[in-house]
C-alpha cells in the first residue's frame, strides 16, 4: 500500500535506518497491540509455518537460534523488506522479536548501508540492547554484504 503512513519511529520495535526508512520488529509471542497499527507487509522468521495474517506477509524458515534455513531466499526478502521499507510499513517478527528478527533487522541495516561489521552494533543500540543473539548470528551479519 504504497503512500501509507510510516511507522512512528517513536513506537515499540520501530528501527529508523540512515536512510530514514522505518521498520518494526516484533515478538510474536506477544499479541499485537489493538491500538497499534497493522503492517502492510511482514516477514516472518520461524522454523516452521506462521499463522496467516490479515496483510502481506513471506516467511523465512529460519529455527530458533540458528540461521536461515535458504540464504538466497533470506537475501530476496530482506530486499523486499528494505525496498517496500520506503513507503509501506513493513514488519519482521520471530518468535521473541530479538535473536532472528535483530538479525534480520541487522542485514537490512546493511543493504541500506550501515557497514556489516558495524550492523549488530547498530541495532542494538537503536531496536534492542540484547538483539542479534548467538556468535554465529553475528558471523551472518558480518558477511551479509
Amino acid at each position: 500500500m504504497a503512500g501509507e503512513e510510516q511507522w512512528d519511529e517513536r513506537a515499540p520495535g520501530v528501527l529508523r535506518l540512515p536512510s530514514g526508512r522505518r521498520l518494526r520488529g516484533r515478538a510474536l509471542r506477544h499479541s499485537l497491540a489493538p491500538d497499534a497499527p497493522p503492517p502492510s507487509y511482514g516477514v516472518y522468521l520461524l522454523g516452521r509455518r506462521p499463522p496467516e495474517v490479515p496483510w502481506e506477509s513471506d516467511w523465512i524458515r529460519w529455527p530458533d537460534f540458528r540461521l536461515p534455513a535458504d540464504r538466497d531466499t533470506a537475501r530476496a526478502l530482506l530486499a523486499e523488506a528494505w525496498r517496500r521499507a520506503a513507503d509501506e510499513r513493513v514488519e519482521l517478527a520471530c518468535g521473541g522479536g530479538r535473536g532472528r528478527t535483530g538479525t534480520a533487522l541487522a542485514c537490512v541495516a546493511v543493504l541500506d548501508g550501515v557497514p556489516p561489521e558495524e550492523a549488530v552494533a547498530y541495532v542494538r543500540r537503536h531496536y534492542d540492547p540484547r538483539a542479534v543473539e548467538t556468535p554465529w548470528q553475528r558471523r551472518y551479519v558480518r558477511r551479509f554484504s
